[in-house]
Protein backbone atom coordinates (compact mmCIF):
# COMPACT_ATOMS: atom_id res chain seq x y z
CA UNK A 1 0.00 0.00 0.00
CA UNK A 2 1.51 3.25 -1.04
CA UNK A 3 0.54 6.84 0.32
CA UNK A 4 2.27 10.24 1.26
CA UNK A 5 4.83 10.15 4.19
CA UNK A 6 5.40 13.14 6.36
CA UNK A 7 8.96 12.43 7.88
CA UNK A 8 10.31 14.88 10.69
CA UNK A 9 13.55 15.02 12.36
CA UNK A 10 16.27 17.64 13.10
CA UNK A 11 19.17 15.88 12.16
CA UNK A 12 19.60 16.42 8.53
CA UNK A 13 21.57 13.35 7.95
CA UNK A 14 19.21 11.05 8.85
CA UNK A 15 16.05 13.18 7.27
CA UNK A 16 17.51 12.60 3.84
CA UNK A 17 18.78 9.05 4.42
CA UNK A 18 15.06 8.12 5.61
CA UNK A 19 13.28 10.05 3.12
CA UNK A 20 15.17 8.15 0.11
CA UNK A 21 14.58 4.79 1.89
CA UNK A 22 10.98 5.52 2.22
CA UNK A 23 10.99 6.79 -1.63
CA UNK A 24 12.35 4.19 -2.79
CA UNK A 25 9.93 1.90 -1.23
CA UNK A 26 7.02 3.68 -3.80
CA UNK A 27 5.87 6.13 -1.43
CA UNK A 28 5.67 9.68 -1.39
CA UNK A 29 8.04 12.15 0.93
CA UNK A 30 7.42 15.53 2.02
CA UNK A 31 10.23 16.36 4.89
CA UNK A 32 10.33 18.50 7.52
CA UNK A 33 13.39 19.76 9.90
CA UNK A 34 10.57 20.34 13.20
CA UNK A 35 7.19 19.57 14.49
CA UNK A 36 6.05 22.96 13.75
CA UNK A 37 6.38 22.73 10.18
CA UNK A 38 4.66 19.47 9.80
CA UNK A 39 1.77 20.77 11.57
CA UNK A 40 1.82 24.28 9.65
CA UNK A 41 1.95 21.62 6.58
CA UNK A 42 -1.07 20.01 7.64
CA UNK A 43 -3.65 22.27 6.00
CA UNK A 44 -2.31 21.65 2.41
CA UNK A 45 -1.60 17.74 2.42
CA UNK A 46 -2.99 14.65 4.25
CA UNK A 47 -0.35 12.60 5.11
CA UNK A 48 -1.19 8.43 5.30
CA UNK A 49 1.63 8.26 8.13
CA UNK A 50 3.48 10.63 9.99
CA UNK A 51 7.06 9.31 10.82
CA UNK A 52 9.07 11.25 13.71
CA UNK A 53 12.08 11.40 16.13
CA UNK A 54 10.93 11.92 19.47
CA UNK A 55 13.92 14.25 21.32
CA UNK A 56 13.68 17.68 18.96
CA UNK A 57 14.26 21.07 19.85
CA UNK A 58 11.20 23.02 20.20
CA UNK A 59 8.13 20.53 19.69
CA UNK A 60 9.42 17.51 20.50
CA UNK A 61 7.74 14.19 19.19
CA UNK A 62 5.41 14.02 22.28
CA UNK A 63 4.31 17.84 21.69
CA UNK A 64 3.48 16.45 17.96
CA UNK A 65 1.63 13.65 19.22
CA UNK A 66 -0.11 15.84 21.53
CA UNK A 67 -0.96 18.79 18.54
CA UNK A 68 -2.35 15.94 16.83
CA UNK A 69 -4.90 14.96 18.85
CA UNK A 70 -6.15 17.92 19.24
CA UNK A 71 -6.51 18.95 16.09
CA UNK A 72 -8.19 15.69 15.24
CA UNK A 73 -8.63 13.94 12.38
CA UNK A 74 -6.46 10.65 11.45
CA UNK A 75 -2.69 11.07 10.83
CA UNK A 76 -1.13 7.76 12.28
CA UNK A 77 2.20 8.33 13.92
CA UNK A 78 5.44 6.50 14.03
CA UNK A 79 8.40 7.19 16.59
CA UNK A 80 11.50 7.09 16.21
CA UNK A 81 13.71 6.66 19.47
CA UNK A 82 17.04 6.05 20.19
CA UNK A 83 18.96 2.45 21.14
CA UNK A 84 17.56 1.15 24.72
CA UNK A 85 14.92 3.81 24.87
CA UNK A 86 11.97 1.93 24.47
CA UNK A 87 10.63 3.46 27.65
CA UNK A 88 10.35 6.51 25.78
CA UNK A 89 8.76 4.36 22.68
CA UNK A 90 5.96 2.80 25.35
CA UNK A 91 5.26 6.32 26.66
CA UNK A 92 4.29 7.29 23.17
CA UNK A 93 2.18 4.54 22.41
CA UNK A 94 0.35 5.60 25.61
CA UNK A 95 -0.41 8.81 24.39
CA UNK A 96 -1.40 8.05 21.31
CA UNK A 97 1.36 6.61 18.77
CA UNK A 98 0.68 4.09 16.22
CA UNK A 99 3.77 2.39 16.27
CA UNK A 100 7.99 2.74 17.29
CA UNK A 101 10.95 1.90 15.51
CA UNK A 102 14.16 2.01 17.18
CA UNK A 103 17.51 3.58 15.80
CA UNK A 104 19.41 2.05 14.31
CA UNK A 105 16.60 0.01 11.74
CA UNK A 106 16.57 -1.96 9.02
CA UNK A 107 15.27 -0.57 5.91
CA UNK A 108 13.29 -2.64 5.11
CA UNK A 109 10.97 -3.13 8.48
CA UNK A 110 11.29 0.66 8.37
CA UNK A 111 8.96 0.15 4.93
CA UNK A 112 7.19 -2.60 6.99
CA UNK A 113 6.08 -1.27 9.72
CA UNK A 114 4.75 2.04 7.34
CA UNK A 115 2.83 -0.34 5.02
CA UNK A 116 1.30 -1.49 8.36
CA UNK A 117 0.30 1.68 9.69
CA UNK A 118 -1.31 2.62 6.13
CA UNK A 119 -3.49 -0.59 5.80
CA UNK A 120 -4.56 0.04 9.61
CA UNK A 121 -5.57 3.42 8.63
CA UNK A 122 -7.43 2.35 5.65
CA UNK A 123 -9.11 -0.63 7.30
CA UNK A 124 -10.18 2.89 9.92
CA UNK A 125 -11.59 4.99 6.77
CA UNK A 126 -13.12 2.04 5.04
CA UNK A 127 -15.22 1.57 8.50
CA UNK A 128 -16.37 4.71 9.09
CA UNK A 129 -17.44 4.83 5.31
CA UNK A 130 -19.42 1.86 5.48
CA UNK A 131 -21.02 2.46 8.45
CA UNK A 132 -21.96 6.14 6.93
CA UNK A 133 -23.06 4.58 3.68
CA UNK A 134 -24.96 1.98 5.42
CA UNK A 135 -27.81 1.33 8.32
CA UNK A 136 -27.14 -1.06 11.19
CA UNK A 137 -29.71 -3.49 9.14
CA UNK A 138 -27.69 -3.40 6.20
CA UNK A 139 -25.18 -5.73 5.21
CA UNK A 140 -21.60 -5.34 5.87
CA UNK A 141 -18.09 -5.95 3.89
CA UNK A 142 -16.50 -5.65 0.96
CA UNK A 143 -15.16 -9.27 0.42
CA UNK A 144 -15.76 -10.99 -2.37
CA UNK A 145 -18.09 -12.95 -0.57
CA UNK A 146 -20.22 -10.20 0.40
CA UNK A 147 -19.95 -8.31 -2.63
CA UNK A 148 -21.27 -11.39 -4.17
CA UNK A 149 -24.27 -12.22 -1.94
CA UNK A 150 -25.37 -8.43 -2.33
CA UNK A 151 -25.73 -8.57 -6.15
CA UNK A 152 -27.82 -11.95 -6.06
CA UNK A 153 -29.86 -10.05 -3.31
CA UNK A 154 -29.85 -7.00 -6.01
CA UNK A 155 -30.51 -9.05 -8.96
CA UNK A 156 -33.19 -11.65 -7.16
CA UNK A 157 -35.55 -8.96 -5.00
CA UNK A 158 -37.27 -6.82 -7.46
CA UNK A 159 -38.49 -10.82 -9.02
CA UNK A 160 -41.44 -11.94 -7.42
CA UNK A 161 -40.50 -15.44 -6.89
CA UNK A 162 -40.48 -17.40 -3.48
CA UNK A 163 -36.75 -17.87 -2.33
CA UNK A 164 -35.07 -20.35 -0.03
CA UNK A 165 -32.13 -18.61 1.94
CA UNK A 166 -29.76 -21.16 3.33
CA UNK A 167 -26.64 -21.01 5.67
CA UNK A 168 -24.85 -22.20 8.59
CA UNK A 169 -26.13 -20.74 12.43
CA UNK A 170 -25.27 -16.84 12.75
CA UNK A 171 -24.43 -15.99 9.33
CA UNK A 172 -27.32 -13.61 8.42
CA UNK A 173 -30.02 -15.08 6.92
CA UNK A 174 -32.70 -13.16 8.27
CA UNK A 175 -30.70 -9.77 7.28
CA UNK A 176 -31.07 -11.40 3.77
CA UNK A 177 -34.60 -11.98 3.83
CA UNK A 178 -34.92 -8.26 5.14
CA UNK A 179 -33.22 -7.09 2.44
CA UNK A 180 -34.29 -8.81 -0.53
CA UNK A 181 -38.06 -6.98 1.06
CA UNK A 182 -36.82 -3.87 1.62
CA UNK A 183 -35.28 -3.84 -2.02
CA UNK A 184 -38.52 -5.65 -3.65
CA UNK A 185 -41.92 -4.00 -5.34
CA UNK A 186 -43.66 -5.82 -2.02
CA UNK A 187 -41.32 -3.23 -0.01
CA UNK A 188 -44.12 -0.68 1.07
CA UNK A 189 -45.99 -3.70 2.64
CA UNK A 190 -46.07 -5.58 5.40
CA UNK A 191 -42.91 -8.15 6.63
CA UNK A 192 -43.77 -11.01 8.94
CA UNK A 193 -41.62 -13.71 10.09
CA UNK A 194 -42.44 -16.71 11.49
CA UNK A 195 -40.76 -19.02 13.42
CA UNK A 196 -41.51 -22.66 12.33
CA UNK A 197 -39.43 -24.39 15.00
CA UNK A 198 -40.96 -22.05 18.10
CA UNK A 199 -44.59 -22.49 16.86
CA UNK A 200 -46.38 -25.44 18.84
CA UNK A 201 -48.40 -27.93 16.21
CA UNK A 202 -51.71 -27.45 18.17
CA UNK A 203 -51.62 -24.02 17.50
CA UNK A 204 -50.49 -24.31 13.42
CA UNK A 205 -53.56 -23.52 11.78
CA UNK A 206 -54.83 -21.11 14.19
CA UNK A 207 -51.49 -18.93 13.96
CA UNK A 208 -51.05 -19.22 10.18
CA UNK A 209 -54.33 -19.52 8.57
CA UNK A 210 -56.25 -17.69 11.18
CA UNK A 211 -59.71 -17.79 12.75
CA UNK A 212 -63.48 -16.58 13.06
CA UNK A 213 -65.53 -15.86 16.33
CA UNK A 214 -66.81 -19.08 17.58
CA UNK A 215 -64.49 -20.84 15.63
CA UNK A 216 -63.32 -22.67 19.21
CA UNK A 217 -64.05 -21.96 22.87
CA UNK A 218 -62.14 -18.59 23.50
CA UNK A 219 -62.13 -17.34 20.14
CA UNK A 220 -64.21 -14.25 20.71
CA UNK A 221 -63.51 -11.86 17.97
CA UNK A 222 -62.30 -13.19 14.03
CA UNK A 223 -58.53 -13.21 13.70
CA UNK A 224 -56.54 -13.12 10.66
CA UNK A 225 -53.27 -15.27 10.06
CA UNK A 226 -49.81 -14.72 9.46
CA UNK A 227 -50.86 -15.59 5.56
CA UNK A 228 -53.09 -12.63 5.70
CA UNK A 229 -51.09 -10.48 7.58
CA UNK A 230 -48.40 -10.81 4.74
CA UNK A 231 -50.54 -10.82 1.83
CA UNK A 232 -49.37 -7.15 -0.01
CA UNK A 233 -45.74 -7.71 1.44
CA UNK A 234 -43.62 -10.59 2.31
CA UNK A 235 -44.07 -13.59 4.83
CA UNK A 236 -40.99 -14.72 6.24
CA UNK A 237 -40.70 -18.91 7.19
CA UNK A 238 -37.53 -19.27 9.88
CA UNK A 239 -36.30 -22.35 10.16
CA UNK A 240 -38.58 -23.92 8.39
CA UNK A 241 -36.78 -27.37 7.76
CA UNK A 242 -38.12 -27.81 11.49
CA UNK A 243 -41.93 -27.97 10.41
CA UNK A 244 -43.32 -31.30 11.38
CA UNK A 245 -44.33 -33.24 8.04
CA UNK A 246 -48.12 -33.12 8.25
CA UNK A 247 -47.89 -29.16 8.59
CA UNK A 248 -45.98 -28.77 5.42
CA UNK A 249 -48.65 -30.47 3.60
CA UNK A 250 -51.12 -27.88 4.97
CA UNK A 251 -49.20 -24.96 4.14
CA UNK A 252 -48.13 -26.11 0.69
CA UNK A 253 -51.92 -26.39 -0.13
CA UNK A 254 -52.31 -22.80 0.61
CA UNK A 255 -49.47 -21.65 -1.13
CA UNK A 256 -50.28 -23.63 -3.87
CA UNK A 257 -53.33 -22.10 -3.99
CA UNK A 258 -52.68 -18.88 -2.75
CA UNK A 259 -55.54 -18.81 -0.88
CA UNK A 260 -56.32 -19.43 2.72
CA UNK A 261 -59.61 -20.91 4.46
CA UNK A 262 -59.77 -19.32 8.42
CA UNK A 263 -60.59 -22.31 11.19
CA UNK A 264 -64.67 -22.30 11.40
CA UNK A 265 -64.81 -20.03 7.60
CA UNK A 266 -66.15 -22.34 4.82
CA UNK A 267 -64.92 -19.21 2.10
CA UNK A 268 -61.63 -18.85 1.05
CA UNK A 269 -59.61 -15.52 1.46
CA UNK A 270 -57.12 -14.77 -1.17
CA UNK A 271 -53.25 -14.09 -0.85
CA UNK A 272 -50.93 -11.85 -2.81
CA UNK A 273 -47.52 -12.80 -0.98
CA UNK A 274 -44.02 -13.35 -1.74
CA UNK A 275 -42.51 -16.45 0.64
CA UNK A 276 -38.79 -16.52 2.04
CA UNK A 277 -37.92 -19.81 3.69
CA UNK A 278 -34.79 -19.74 5.76
CA UNK A 279 -33.11 -22.97 6.69
CA UNK A 280 -29.91 -23.83 8.83
CA UNK A 281 -29.91 -27.42 6.57
CA UNK A 282 -29.98 -28.19 2.81
CA UNK A 283 -33.84 -28.74 2.54
CA UNK A 284 -32.86 -30.32 -1.21
CA UNK A 285 -31.13 -32.87 0.74
CA UNK A 286 -33.97 -33.76 3.02
CA UNK A 287 -36.49 -33.51 0.46
CA UNK A 288 -34.24 -36.54 -0.78
CA UNK A 289 -34.35 -38.05 2.51
CA UNK A 290 -37.68 -37.94 3.18
CA UNK A 291 -37.31 -35.12 5.91
CA UNK A 292 -39.07 -31.91 4.34
CA UNK A 293 -42.00 -32.27 1.46
CA UNK A 294 -40.38 -32.71 -2.33
CA UNK A 295 -43.32 -30.27 -3.63
CA UNK A 296 -42.93 -28.09 -1.10
CA UNK A 297 -39.46 -27.20 -1.23
CA UNK A 298 -39.89 -27.06 -5.23
CA UNK A 299 -42.78 -24.58 -4.33
CA UNK A 300 -40.49 -22.51 -2.48
CA UNK A 301 -37.67 -22.96 -4.42
CA UNK A 302 -38.18 -20.16 -7.38
CA UNK A 303 -34.38 -19.33 -6.44
CA UNK A 304 -31.86 -19.82 -3.77
CA UNK A 305 -29.31 -17.98 -1.71
CA UNK A 306 -26.56 -19.23 0.19
CA UNK A 307 -25.13 -16.77 2.91
CA UNK A 308 -21.09 -17.06 3.21
CA UNK A 309 -19.68 -18.06 6.79
CA UNK A 310 -17.61 -16.13 8.31
CA UNK A 311 -14.77 -17.88 7.35
CA UNK A 312 -15.14 -16.94 3.80
CA UNK A 313 -15.23 -13.29 4.37
CA UNK A 314 -11.20 -12.60 4.74
CA UNK A 315 -10.93 -8.95 5.99
CA UNK A 316 -14.45 -8.12 6.42
CA UNK A 317 -14.01 -9.41 9.84
CA UNK A 318 -12.27 -7.00 11.22
CA UNK A 319 -14.79 -3.98 9.85
CA UNK A 320 -17.78 -6.09 11.43
CA UNK A 321 -15.51 -6.24 14.71
CA UNK A 322 -14.90 -2.76 14.63
CA UNK A 323 -18.51 -1.71 13.70
CA UNK A 324 -19.82 -3.84 16.24
CA UNK A 325 -17.10 -2.85 18.95
CA UNK A 326 -18.44 0.82 18.24
CA UNK A 327 -22.20 0.24 18.17
CA UNK A 328 -21.85 -1.54 21.64
CA UNK A 329 -19.52 0.97 22.89
CA UNK A 330 -21.78 3.60 21.81
CA UNK A 331 -25.05 1.55 23.26
CA UNK A 332 -23.65 1.49 26.65
CA UNK A 333 -22.32 4.85 26.90
CA UNK A 334 -18.35 4.03 26.68
CA UNK A 335 -15.48 4.94 24.25
CA UNK A 336 -14.36 2.63 21.88
CA UNK A 337 -11.03 0.30 22.98
CA UNK A 338 -8.17 0.58 19.88
CA UNK A 339 -8.11 -2.74 18.16
CA UNK A 340 -4.88 -3.91 18.77
CA UNK A 341 -2.30 -5.88 16.06
CA UNK A 342 -2.20 -9.11 18.56
CA UNK A 343 -6.30 -8.31 18.77
CA UNK A 344 -6.36 -8.17 15.09
CA UNK A 345 -4.22 -11.03 14.50
CA UNK A 346 -6.41 -13.53 17.15
CA UNK A 347 -9.64 -12.45 15.06
CA UNK A 348 -8.09 -13.51 11.64
CA UNK A 349 -6.91 -16.81 13.21
CA UNK A 350 -9.95 -17.74 15.29
CA UNK A 351 -12.23 -20.14 13.68
CA UNK A 352 -15.95 -18.83 14.33
CA UNK A 353 -18.10 -22.24 14.34
CA UNK A 354 -21.06 -19.44 15.40
CA UNK A 355 -19.62 -16.98 12.25
CA UNK A 356 -21.34 -13.69 12.44
CA UNK A 357 -23.79 -14.15 15.83
CA UNK A 358 -20.79 -14.80 17.33
CA UNK A 359 -18.59 -12.17 16.43
CA UNK A 360 -20.66 -9.73 17.74
CA UNK A 361 -20.97 -11.64 20.96
CA UNK A 362 -16.80 -10.79 20.84
CA UNK A 363 -16.77 -7.45 20.34
CA UNK A 364 -19.69 -6.38 22.56
CA UNK A 365 -17.54 -8.29 25.40
CA UNK A 366 -14.42 -6.53 23.76
CA UNK A 367 -16.25 -2.91 24.01
CA UNK A 368 -17.44 -3.78 27.67
CA UNK A 369 -13.56 -4.68 28.61
CA UNK A 370 -14.95 -8.07 30.04
CA UNK A 371 -12.70 -10.79 30.96
CA UNK A 372 -12.39 -14.08 29.60
CA UNK A 373 -12.92 -13.58 25.85
CA UNK A 374 -9.88 -15.04 23.36
CA UNK A 375 -9.52 -12.36 21.16
CA UNK A 376 -6.79 -11.33 23.17
CA UNK A 377 -8.18 -7.91 24.04
CA UNK A 378 -5.46 -5.47 25.08
CA UNK A 379 -4.37 -5.11 28.70
CA UNK A 380 -3.71 -2.27 30.74
CA UNK A 381 -0.54 -1.17 29.70
CA UNK A 382 0.09 0.92 33.20
CA UNK A 383 0.01 -2.48 34.62
CA UNK A 384 2.55 -4.14 33.02
CA UNK A 385 6.41 -4.30 33.63
CA UNK A 386 8.60 -3.27 31.57
CA UNK A 387 9.27 -6.98 30.49
CA UNK A 388 5.93 -7.35 29.38
CA UNK A 389 5.73 -4.33 27.36
CA UNK A 390 9.04 -5.93 25.64
CA UNK A 391 7.43 -9.34 24.74
CA UNK A 392 4.25 -7.22 23.87
CA UNK A 393 6.05 -5.10 20.88
CA UNK A 394 8.25 -8.28 20.32
CA UNK A 395 5.18 -10.56 19.48
CA UNK A 396 3.80 -8.01 17.27
CA UNK A 397 6.79 -7.14 15.26
CA UNK A 398 7.61 -10.85 14.75
CA UNK A 399 3.50 -11.50 14.04
CA UNK A 400 3.83 -8.85 11.37
CA UNK A 401 6.87 -10.13 9.38
CA UNK A 402 5.42 -13.25 9.65
CA UNK A 403 2.35 -11.99 7.86
CA UNK A 404 4.36 -10.28 5.23
CA UNK A 405 6.16 -12.88 4.49
CA UNK A 406 3.51 -15.67 4.14
CA UNK A 407 4.74 -17.68 7.30
CA UNK A 408 8.62 -17.97 5.86
CA UNK A 409 10.60 -17.88 8.41
CA UNK A 410 13.97 -17.40 6.51
CA UNK A 411 12.18 -14.66 5.05
CA UNK A 412 11.09 -13.09 8.18
CA UNK A 413 14.53 -13.65 9.65
CA UNK A 414 16.16 -11.79 7.03
CA UNK A 415 13.12 -8.74 7.43
CA UNK A 416 13.80 -8.59 11.04
CA UNK A 417 17.31 -8.81 10.96
CA UNK A 418 18.14 -11.85 13.00
CA UNK A 419 19.35 -15.39 12.31
CA UNK A 420 16.42 -17.67 11.45
CA UNK A 421 17.93 -19.75 14.57
CA UNK A 422 16.81 -16.89 16.87
CA UNK A 423 13.47 -16.01 15.30
CA UNK A 424 12.26 -19.93 15.75
CA UNK A 425 13.57 -19.65 19.66
CA UNK A 426 11.58 -16.37 19.99
CA UNK A 427 8.60 -17.85 18.42
CA UNK A 428 8.75 -20.80 20.82
CA UNK A 429 9.08 -18.59 23.79
CA UNK A 430 6.26 -16.43 23.04
CA UNK A 431 3.91 -19.18 21.51
CA UNK A 432 3.46 -17.64 17.73
CA UNK A 433 3.16 -20.32 14.84
CA UNK A 434 4.13 -19.32 11.88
Amino acid sequence: MKGLVFVVDDDADHLAAASDLIEAGGHEVISFPGAAEALAALDRADPGVILTDLRMPGIDGFGLIAALKERGGDHPVIVMTGHGDVAQAVRAIREGAEDFLEKPYDAGHLLLVIDRTLKARATRRELARLQSALSADEILGESPAITALRARIAALAPLDVDLVVTGETGTGKELVARALHAASLRAAGAYVALNCAALPEALFEAEVFGYSAGAFPGAATDKPGKLELASGGTLVLDEIEAMPLPLQAKLLRALQERSVERLGENRLRPLDLRVIAISKADLKAMSYEGSFRPDLFYRLAGAEIATPPLSEMGSDILLLFAHFVARAAARHGRAAPAITFATRSALSRRAWPGNVRELKAAAERFALGIDGDDTEAPRAISGETLADRLLDFEAREIRAALDRCRGNTERAAQLLGIPRRTLNDKMKRLGLSA
